[in-house]
């Protein structure tokens, strides 16, 4: 997915990605239920969500009960993964086209995962706390927030959000925790425009550290699943160092603040995580701000456990206190809504309507997590002239009306896209509008990201709608001295927003950060009045959230997005052939290990390898790094080399995999000519590692010019770790 240059091509894998499913559902009610679903992608898709709505229908009546109203697919937001795999045509451009592979692999782990949470099923609770989690991200359109009303501003103490909310699921047979789920705004941009290795990038991070920190506590169940989940991500940033001029006359010094420039440009503005500097792609910086959201997160977890064992809460002042989940009532919605011409009721009285979906010239400029190509610059609300590249690729999309520039108001249009339709739709006009509930918590599913200050003010609009129409109210027990159900006093509604999920809209801006149109505003796409549609179409779903069936269920939409799978152009090339080249086998080592190394050491081998197109190995790995288990005194010397001594209870264990952030995998086509390729495995050693002899494995599929797919391996020679 990258940052939309055709020239970021993937290489190989530092971190699998996955689909984590969270299924919650009401024991006496089974019907009533929903899934959460936090992918490791860019974000939801249209057609992702329909081929895991498709697949899971197939499956039989056993999965009946889940459909379009109560599956949320929402995803991370790493820019670190693969791309070519969404439904709409503008997204699609700069990875050739659509891959089939690439989607796929995204549904079959979707839906794989949510029968996994499914067949798990078990009675439990839930608990909810927060914390805040400092030095992991900041506003990178600053100019743009100071822009909303002052007032606004004053009642909060950040111009991002700094709360990191988890919440934790305990089984109640064996009071085994089976899993949490998060929310926190940071983007997924950790990793720079210049890495080309796979990652779930910040939340990928923080998931590994979380679930692989559990493994040895008894009170985690062995298969206990951490989801960090997006919330109103959209002007916030990993890179918390701010935006610098990485050259030019301006070199040094701070890009900017209107329009994040250096010397009148765009292209040198870059943003600088907490390790910029170490010419390593983000790498070290990516680690640190996941592990920023994995402490918060295990501080949060590890009060919430401590309470429970003995009655008293660890949280300290910057804490919120550990929330039980109260009532049983769970609740789902969902609807498609066409937003190229919605009219409602604005908060001033008037009568306004959103627009075909268009991006303007800001669009163009990127951000300064990725900085776009050629003269355009964000804050940009004049009638600039575009680059002669843009201007070819707008003969080709349609021209906006009149009716169109004026409905976009300050916008200044440079890609029409929602009224483009050859060869199929560029964008997205039909949306998902979704909402779920559990107990006194209301997660607004959100297809876009949403800034800061929209995402307040859209929680702020469904928790005071909550409170005001007793959404969240339950009838007491009819007693046989009333014939009529009294409810309780409300209960104070915990609003999260979660996304971008489901059918990607780009972002949602306020109207103030909208006339600004720095990048964020000139990619709100439903022009000035998105964030406040999106509201009134929220809180006209709200009252499906109600306690008790007082309303008749929810309407089917009566409008469906298209579905581009099976006509999206598709310009990547298949995998032609593979050979090892002249007196070579696959899977044979050409630069092996050295004899030991220390914490803190690169352990390195190249194999000759083959491409992974040819089997993307799902729920298993391209490398692993394997331990003697049975001791260095049972290794010896033979033919120049340390071989293990046989013997009853030694053998090889893998240690670590391709899911294993340290451990890196990397594709390299030698000869594309003859079809020549090598693989690299590296190791970053930690500094405390166990002791001991260690070997790589790599595990390859080469494709013969006939089409026939062939496993392999590769074992390098054996190190020692002293």
């Amino acid at each position: 997915m990258g940052y939309a240059d055709p020239n970021q091509t993937g290489t190989g894998l530092r971190q699998r990605l996955y689909s984590r499913a969270f299924i919650v559902g009401d024991i006496h009610v089974p019907e009533q239920r929903f899934v959460y679903l936090v992918l490791d992608t860019q974000s939801g898709d249209t057609a992702v969500r329909h081929g895991i709505l498709e697949t899971l229908e197939g499956l039989g009546p056993e999965y009946a009960m889940y459909g379009q109203h109560n599956i949320a697919v929402t995803g991370t937001h790493s820019h670190s993964g693969p791309g070519a795999w969404l439904n709409y045509l503008l997204p699609q451009i700069t990875s050739k086209g659509f891959d089939m592979q690439s989607y796929e692999a995204i549904v079959t782990g979707a839906v794989l995962s949510i029968v996994r949470a499914h067949e798990s099923l078990s009675p439990g609770h839930l608990s909810i706390g927060s914390r805040k989690v400092l030095n992991a991200n900041i506003n990178r359109s600053i100019w743009a927030y100071i822009a909303n009303p002052e007032a606004e501003r004053q009642k909060y103490q950040d111009d991002v959000d700094k709360d990191l909310t988890l919440l934790r699921f305990t089984r109640s047979s064996d009071g085994k925790d089976i899993g949490i789920l998060t929310w926190f705004a940071v983007h997924g941009t950790s990793m720079f425009g210049n890495n080309t290795l796979i990652t779930g990038d910040n939340k990928g991070v923080a998931a590994y550290l979380f679930e692989k920190s559990v493994q040895i506590e008894e009170h985690a169940a062995s298969d206990f699943v951490a989801g960090f989940s997006q919330s109103n991500v959209g002007d916030t940033s990993p890179n918390v160092q701010g935006a610098y001029c990485e050259y030019g006359e301006d070199a040094g010094k701070e890009c900017r603040l209107e329009d994040s420039t250096c010397g009148g440009r765009n292209e040198p503005c870059h943003a600088r995580g907490p390790f910029w500097g170490l010419h390593d792609s983000g790498t070290k910086s990516c680690y640190e701000i996941g592990r920023l959201q994995f402490d918060g997160a295990k501080a949060i977890y590890d009060a919430m456990v401590s309470q429970t064992r003995t009655g008293q809460s660890r949280f300290g002042v910057s804490s919120k206190q550990n929330i039980p989940i109260r009532g049983r009532s769970v609740r789902s919605y969902h609807t498609f809504v066409d937003l190229s011409n919605f009219e409602f009721a604005h908060p001033n009285g008037s009568i306004v309507s959103t627009c075909p979906a268009a991006l303007g010239y800001s669009f163009a400029a990127g951000t300064t997590d990725g900085p776009g190509k050629f003269d355009f610059k964000q804050n940009n609300s004049g009638n600039p002239d575009a680059s002669p590249v843009w201007k070819v690729v707008q003969k080709f999309i349609h021209t906006p009306s009149d009716r169109q520039r004026a409905c976009q108001g300050l916008k200044p249009v440079l890609l029409d896209v929602g009224e483009t339709k050859k060869p199929y739709d560029w964008s997205p006009n039909i949306v998902d509008i979704q909402l779920f509930r559990v107990g006194q918590i209301i997660i607004i599913v959100s297809p876009g990201e949403a800034t800061t200050m929209a995402g307040r003010r859209w929680k702020e609009a469904i928790r005071d709608a909550a409170l005001q129409k007793h959404i969240l109210d339950s009838p007491r027990p009819l007693s046989t001295k009333t014939r009529k159900a009294q409810p309780q006093s409300a209960q104070e509604p915990i609003v999260l927003l979660g996304g971008p999920a489901n059918t990607y809209t780009h972002y949602i801006t306020t109207e103030e950060e909208y006339a600004i149109q720095r990048y964020e505003g000139a990619s709100t796409l439903y022009g000035p009045h998105t964030l406040n549609a999106y509201i009134n179409l929220t809180l006209s779903s709200l009252p499906y959230m109600g306690s008790w069936p007082q309303h008749a269920p929810p309407p089917r939409p009566a409008i469906l997005p298209p579905i581009n799978t099976n006509r999206s152009l598709a310009l990547n090339r298949p995998v032609v052939v593979d050979r090892a080249g002249l007196f070579r086998s696959f899977g044979d080592v050409l630069d092996d290990v050295r004899a030991s190394y220390r914490g803190g050491d690169v352990a390195r081998a190249v194999f000759v390898g083959a491409n992974p197109r040819n089997n993307l190995r799902l729920e298993r790995t391209f490398a692993a790094v394997e331990r003697w288990r049975g001791g260095v005194e049972e290794m010896v010397q033979g033919d120049e080399e340390l071989k293990p001594r046989g013997g009853e209870g030694g053998g090889w264990e893998v240690v670590r995999d391709d899911a294993d952030w340290d451990l890196v995998y990397e594709w390299k086509r030698v000869s594309t000519v003859l079809g020549t390729s090598e693989v690299t495995i590296s190791w970053e050693i930690p500094e405390q590692v166990e002791k001991g002899m260690y070997r790589f494995r790599y595990f390859g599929d080469a494709k013969s010019l006939g089409g026939n797919i062939s496993a392999f391996e590769g074992t390098s020679g054996v190190f020692e770790i002293g």
